[in-house]
């Protein structure tokens, strides 16, 4: 980055699993997490939003630890800069708020270190930083992203142009993902590893042929996760009914949770969350939508920056 430029880095928001796809299946959706980035004397990360006001603002970021790592992976160093942070993405919600701040990390690392990566390369990167493809996957693609992270390869299939509407219904309170994989059960016998995996599969062409009501059928006969997190989550069971009777087609977590997303057909998004929300006062209840793009990177004179603004 050159004295007087600056860059932009904005990066959706996703949610993974869609219920059965379990570390696999991730859906990059309308929340961002923004960076303006300066060039300074050290490196300070400064909140613009409410979201980021508790980040750490020195190095111990965990956006400039993502970003020095990859750096010194490739034998480079980073120039100090200033990083104005804005995110309407909650923490620990379930809404993929440190994937896209892994997201940002890499792409921050691949402009000021001159990397020239991939997307295929930083999807390895991503996925191997955080030990899955679903959330990342997402935000770098952006749409629909089905994904294998294994030993010797990552692997994405990418759809862009799934169109459907989202309602969030987005409790208080936190759940560290820790906490959301603790309660799940450390193996599962053969017969129910291929119900579960079939399950997925299901979703995964359901999604493919636009057959909601089966994607939505899918959703609900999870077996890998959800059934275990809903104690820990009593709104799950909860948003279901009102929800299919309000016209979504399924309901799933997002990610670990406590998010709950109903997914539903594309133009009644808004009709659903405006029966949904007296429901559930004491949760956000908000539409979404699929976003169609991954992370976007841009580079302006600060001179046109502000005569834009």
């Amino acid at each position: 980055m050159k004295e007087g430029e600056m860059l932009k880095i904005v990066v959706p928001a996703s949610t993974a699993n869609l219920g059965p796809g379990f570390d696999s299946l991730g859906l990059a959706v309308s929340r961002y997490l923004e960076l303006e980035v300066h060039k300074g004397d050290e490196w300070r990360f400064i909140p613009q939003t409410a979201e980021v006001q508790t980040i750490p603002q020195g190095t111990e970021n965990l956006i400039f630890q993502v970003a020095e790592r990859l750096a010194s992976q490739y034998g480079r160093a980073l120039p100090p800069c200033v990083v104005k942070v804005s995110s309407d993405i909650p923490f620990t919600r379930g809404l993929g708020s440190s994937a896209a701040a892994v997201v940002a990390g890499i792409e921050l690392a691949n402009e000021l270190a001159d990397l020239s990566l991939t997307i295929e390369e930083k999807i390895r990167l991503a996925a191997t930083y955080e030990g899955h493809p679903d959330n990342v996957g997402a935000s770098l693609y952006g749409g629909l992203v089905i994904g294998s992270h294994r030993n010797e390869e990552t692997t994405i299939v990418h759809l862009s142009d799934i169109d459907l509407d989202l309602v969030a219904v987005i409790p208080s309170y936190e759940l560290e993902t820790k906490k959301a994989r603790s309660v799940l059960p450390q193996s599962f016998t053969r017969a129910e590893a291929v119900e579960a995996s079939a399950i997925s599969n299901v979703l995964v062409a359901a999604l493919l042929m636009k057959n909601w009501e089966l994607a939505g059928k899918m959703m609900e006969c999870d077996l890998f996760h959800q059934p275990y997190r809903q104690e820990l989550i009593p709104e799950l069971p909860l948003v279901l009914p009102f929800a299919k009777e309000y016209g979504a087609f399924g309901v799933a977590l997002s990610g670990a949770g406590p998010t709950i997303l109903c997914f539903v057909e594309p133009g009644k998004g808004e009709h659903v969350r405006e029966r949904l929300a007296p429901h559930f006062r004491h949760c956000q209840v908000e539409t979404l939508t699929v976003e169609p793009k991954g992370s976007q990177v841009y580079k302006t004179t600060l001179e046109a920056y502000e005569m834009d603004r």
